[in-house]
């Protein structure tokens, strides 16, 4: 058992609630959150989120900041209400200062960019105090976030490698050598 996951186990309530609309990235998350020790509850919008805060506020919560039917910083102002002890991380993978001094103002504890590590997912929602988790041991290359976003915005326009392309303001015979390689480590 890692330490990670004695932290966890050591935890009196482990109720998660896991918010993105990227279902591929929610239920690979979700899982290795569970597999940590966590008992995740996975949502896709903004209404659903507030439904299960209504239901069983959680005692941590994973949010991802842009939703089609909304702002993750309203399950935030939500959560806060109907139970001020929890813990709130805010994903996005369009992170800038705005959103993130937005998210800590409403009440999150940390802000971290997609793609997330579930190991620093865990270590921002178990920091204590005004302290911040250490630095991730072996965090993800250069090549590889890059990889990741042109993967998810390829995702996002349906392959369409033509409006992935115009969207990334790439040529789209330097696109498709991308996406024909093996991901980066």
């Amino acid at each position: 058992m890692s330490s990670l996951e004695t932290a966890v186990a050591g935890l009196e309530d482990k109720s998660l609630l896991l918010l993105d609309d990227d279902a591929p990235l929610r239920n690979r998350l979700g899982r290795a959150l569970e597999s940590r020790g966590f008992h995740a509850t996975l949502v896709e919008s903004v209404a659903d989120a507030l439904a299960a805060v209504r239901a069983r506020a959680p005692a941590f919560a994973v949010l991802d900041m842009r939703l089609e039917d909304g702002s993750g910083l309203k399950v935030v102002e939500a959560l806060r209400e109907a139970r001020p002890d929890a813990r709130v991380i805010m994903l996005t993978g369009y992170g800038n200062i705005a959103t993130a001094v937005a998210a800590v103002k409403a009440g999150a504890v940390d802000y971290l960019s997609k793609p997330a590590d579930a190991d620093d997912v865990v270590k921002a929602l178990l920091a204590q105090g005004g302290s911040t988790p250490a630095p991730p041991e072996n965090p993800m290359s250069a090549d590889r976030v890059r990889w990741e976003h042109i993967q998810r915005v390829y995702e996002l326009c349906n392959h369409n490698v033509s409006e992935t392309a115009r969207r990334l303001n790439m040529h789209r015979r330097t696109l498709q050598r991308i996406l024909a390689k093996r991901a980066p480590r």
